[in-house]
């Protein structure tokens, strides 16, 4: 098969479509012939050299894919040859084929094309496992949703609103602002601005219950200040930096919580497994997925052995949603 290799960490040039050994399924896995695989800012860090595989995943970039289902491992129950599938991955996913265990796999949801359907895994149990497992968002909560026009803001406004929550999306520029607005955003806020003073103004000085941070250090401070009594912050990435203060007062009068989770390293058993999160995706966000109420958010498919170009985008910023790369001839 072919696949896509990290020569050396560095710029999206260190990419290459080369030849790779065939995957062979393992007890309880199977192997996946892939139609396309979304790209996620964790690929970008794996190429920069930031961010190795978990010890025994592929060296390959690409923690998402979708594709039909070409061999079956000894153990396999309820998956069939021939089946169209997605599924959740430690790594691997840029290549014509990958072995994946039976648990992180997922049916493509009616309504959603096979490529499209590509973009999906990661940023669902992201999403869901962060939203609903980790902060306990309910109906008629506010949920603040930073970088809203991103692959995992795209989605977790439209599962905010599905669950019956009040939305605020931050974004940079006024197209992104309106893309959040058109996605279900009770309101779009500049980031650009004093966050906790549009926050409060949002919400009628209530503040946000929940809130899904992906920029670290940076927000940590207004985020807390921009939290409602009670409220709880998850944080899932650190774009804008690993180390910060926090005023442990202002967690203890107003009972916040802060948790900071990552799904990659995560074995797939166990309650805190993929496995877990995956059924509880397939459960009760699929069908939110199939309804309409939640769909993919596309900025472009590109072929696979134009992966760096994908990448060239994502260092560009700018990316509305996910990037989808395609399997030739697939």
């Amino acid at each position: 098969m072919y696949g896509i290799a990290i020569r050396e960490p560095g710029g999206p040039e260190v990419l290459e479509w080369t030849e790779q050994p065939d995957p062979e399924p393992g007890t309880g896995e199977v192997v996946i012939d892939v139609v396309a695989a979304g790209v996620n800012r964790a690929d970008v860090m794996q190429r920069q050299g930031n961010y190795p595989p978990p010890p025994g995943a592929s060296e390959l970039p690409g923690l998402e894919c979708s594709g039909r289902i070409s061999t079956v491992g000894s153990g396999v129950s309820g998956w069939n040859v021939g089946d169209e599938v997605c599924a959740l991955l430690d790594g691997g996913g840029y290549a014509e084929k990958v072995a994946v265990p039976t648990a992180q796999l997922l049916p493509v949801p009616a309504g959603v094309s096979l490529v499209d359907a590509g973009g999906l895994p990661e940023v669902a149990c992201t999403v869901w496992s962060n939203l609903v497992l980790t902060a306990g968002l309910r109906s008629g909560q506010t949920l603040l949703v930073h970088g809203g026009s991103g692959g995992i803001g795209t989605h977790a406004i439209q599962v905010g609103k599905a669950l019956g929550a009040t939305v605020l999306a931050t974004a940079g520029h006024e197209d992104r602002l309106q893309l959040c607005r058109d996605l279900g955003a009770d309101a779009a806020l500049d980031y650009h601005g004093d966050l906790v003073e549009l926050v409060k103004e949002a919400t009628d000085g209530h503040g946000a219950d929940v809130v899904l941070d992906h920029i670290g250090a940076r927000n940590l401070d207004a985020n807390l200040d921009a939290m409602a009594a009670g409220g709880r912050m998850v944080i899932i990435g650190l774009m804008g930096g690993a180390k910060g203060e926090i005023n442990l007062a202002k967690m203890l009068t107003r009972r916040l919580s802060v948790a900071a989770t990552s799904l990659r390293g995560r074995p797939t058993d166990g309650p805190d497994g993929k496995g877990t999160i995956v059924a509880a995706v397939r459960s009760d966000l699929w069908p939110l997925v199939e309804s309409g109420r939640v769909r993919p958010i596309v900025h472009e498919r590109i072929p696979m052995p134009e992966a760096s170009r994908a990448h060239q985008l994502m260092d560009d910023g700018g990316v509305v949603g996910k990037i989808i790369l395609e399997v030739p001839s697939a």
